[in-house]
């Protein structure tokens, strides 16, 4: 399936806080969608509701939920959070992916 390093589930679940969620009532959902520079962009967003057409991955500290199509993009993939010089925010490494855009939004196979 996918993994989250330790520094990104962080700020993930300080993200989920800030905007007066709980892992306990909520859950991140992670999928990809047409569109970016290379044919296939990322999301991440909350919510609530999971439905037959979408896998869960339990982690002690989150509940992250990918729909059924998605899986096949992401499997493998690892969802990391850098705070260096070179960049701040969620960068998604993805095995699958042939090529990138320059910003790691977006990805083809």
């Amino acid at each position: 399936m996918i993994t989250i390093s330790e520094t990104a589930l962080e700020h993930v679940i300080g993200l989920m806080m800030s905007d007066g969620l709980t892992p306990d009532t909520h859950f991140l959902r992670v999928g990809v969608k047409g569109g970016g520079c290379s044919g296939l962009s990322y999301v991440m967003d909350f919510d609530t509701d999971i439905t037959e057409m979408d896998e869960v991955i339990d982690l002690p500290e989150l509940k992250v939920v990918i729909d059924k199509k998605s899986v096949l993009y992401l499997f493998g993939t690892e969802l990391q959070y850098s705070s260096g010089l070179n960049g701040k925010g969620f960068q998604w490494v993805n095995p699958n992916a042939s090529r990138t855009c320059g910003c790691g939004e977006s990805f083809s196979l």
